[in-house]
């Protein structure tokens, strides 16, 4: 296990729930600003603050979104925004605690502790947060910044709610869908949502983002098809994030937000549902209405499961438009995918490798070592499942230990190990699970030499190169279209060329 410590900032005075006057006007000035910075492997367009931000104006309120992932000086371009104007409410997304990455963890609530600071330097605006991480760890993070209030519920219909507080001058405590920290106490307040948001689905991201920056890096746009997972993985927050039920959107809804990307100029689309092919029935619905469109864009999902997998599935989303896929099969055996209740097994993983081969459907193929179980045999057996099974076109991607969160059953299993010990406050800051029963460092060399053997092959330390931004510019430039890992044996052979990542 290694854990990274960071110190805790709280500052009492702002323990409470923000209230404004009830002469505070009706209409809003409403800032919201987009915190990732985190452009590996490729920048994510802003997918919640563009939600949020389209509520809010379809409610009448004034928005601007500040997105920071280009800006090469943050606390600068806050500065700039808040001179410029001044706004009633700041709304900040947050959309990861860390890196995930074991081997160089990087703790993004320390960025945005100098974030809120600066803004607290130049406004007394009350400040809100959002995000995904807020779900997954929302009391630890609010004490950690000294904000008092939370959105935890869909953003697009309880940030518009959050305004009409604050407009009447009235007071959070009794809204649904937040959390926040009164007098020293955190309260968490039922979800709001019960539906999927289908008149959300399509932001105007061009109003909101500057779209230009993020399609030279070859970024996709994301679009949800349905809310909610009802898998049970040991290490997973899917489900404190979205719920355990599912929220289906009407798979013609899909089509038509997707028709409406690709009439913007937005052609590369990819899926972010938390498991794109379940239901399955779902995800067969959505592919053929989008097949029945025709769009001139190209769609991917990075989370396919194996258990879901046919040739009625693939056939259709060929012809729906999709140019490759991500198989999140975790691992090879059948040990280490009970120990992660993945909730299928190794003969799954061999039967969806044998559809895949039956299909033309590019496939990246993505693995984690390290789970409850995992033993030196077990890497191997995954090993030779990727070596063997994986054609030479599709590309196969491996990460090293388990970010362990607080509430999952990993942290569960990790204590009874006695290999974390670390308090739900101190998780705030990256602590991860490797299994006892096999050493880290032996498994990043196995993996280094299967690398060296298979140059379709990456994984974070292969990938973590300094010119891997410049990559996706010239390949942009060069005609290069997502997903970008199917070039990974023509980008590694040419790295190796120049004297990197060799």
């Amino acid at each position: 296990m290694t854990r990274r410590t960071y110190p805790v900032i709280f500052n009492d005075s702002l323990n409470r729930v923000c209230r404004l006057s009830p002469q505070t006007p009706k209409h809003m000035n409403v800032l919201i600003i987009a915190t990732n910075r985190s452009a590996f492997p490729a920048p994510v367009v802003p997918i919640g603050a563009c939600l949020v931000a389209e509520a809010a104006d379809r409610a009448g309120h004034t928005v601007r979104v500040l997105d920071l992932m280009f800006a090469s000086d943050p606390l600068r371009a806050i500065e700039s925004a808040l001179r410029k104007a001044s706004y009633d409410i700041i709304g900040l997304s947050v959309r990861n605690i860390d890196n995930n990455d074991m081997r160089e963890p990087t703790f993004y609530i320390a960025d945005l502790l100098h974030l809120i600071d600066a803004i607290r330097g130049l406004t007394r605006a009350p400040i809100i947060l959002g995000g995904a991480s807020l779900a997954v760890m929302p009391e630890e993070i609010l004490r950690a910044t000294g904000v008092s209030c939370t959105v935890l519920s869909d953003g697009e219909v309880v940030f518009p709610l959050v305004l009409e507080k604050f407009s009447n001058g009235e007071t959070l405590e009794d809204l649904a869908g937040i959390a926040y920290v009164e007098n020293g106490v955190f309260r968490k307040n039922p979800s709001a949502s019960t539906r999927f948001s289908d008149e959300f689905m399509a932001p105007r991201y061009h109003r909101w983002i500057d779209v230009g920056l993020y399609r030279s890096r070859l970024a996709t746009v994301p679009l949800q098809t349905k809310l909610g997972c009802q898998f049970q993985c040991s290490y997973c927050t899917y489900r404190r994030i979205e719920g355990s039920t599912y929220r289906l959107s009407d798979p013609q809804h899909v089509a038509n937000a997707a028709a409406q990307f690709a009439s913007s100029g937005l052609r590369d689309i990819e899926f972010v549902d938390s498991v794109f092919n379940a239901p399955y029935d779902h995800a067969m619905a959505v592919c053929e209405a989008l097949a029945r469109v025709r769009l001139p864009a190209r769609f991917q999902s990075m989370d396919v499961n194996p258990l879901f997998v046919d040739d009625e599935l693939l056939s259709v989303m060929e012809q729906a438009g999709f140019s490759g896929i991500g198989m999140t099969v975790e691992s090879a055996s059948d040990q280490v995918l009970h120990g992660l209740r993945k909730g299928f097994t190794s003969s799954h993983v061999h039967a969806a490798a044998e559809t895949v081969r039956r299909h033309r459907l590019p496939c990246l193929w993505i693995f984690m070592f390290g789970g409850p179980g995992e033993t030196e045999e077990t890497v191997k057996e995954t090993l030779r499942f990727a070596e063997t099974q994986i054609r030479q076109q599709d590309a196969a991607f491996f990460t090293i230990g388990i970010r362990i969160y607080p509430g999952t059953e990993l942290e569960t299993i990790a204590r009874k190990q006695g290999v974390l010990s670390a308090s739900t406050a101190e998780m705030l800051s990256p602590v991860f699970y490797v299994s006892p029963d096999v050493d880290g460092a032996w498994i990043e060399q196995e993996v280094k030499v299967s690398l060296k053997r298979n140059m379709n092959f990456m994984s974070s330390v292969s990938l973590n190169v300094p010119y891997f931004s410049l990559i996706h510019r010239l390949g942009y430039r060069l005609g290069f279209r997502t997903p970008l890992w199917r070039y990974t044996r023509s980008i590694r052979r040419g790295l190796q060329f120049i004297g990197i990542n060799e």
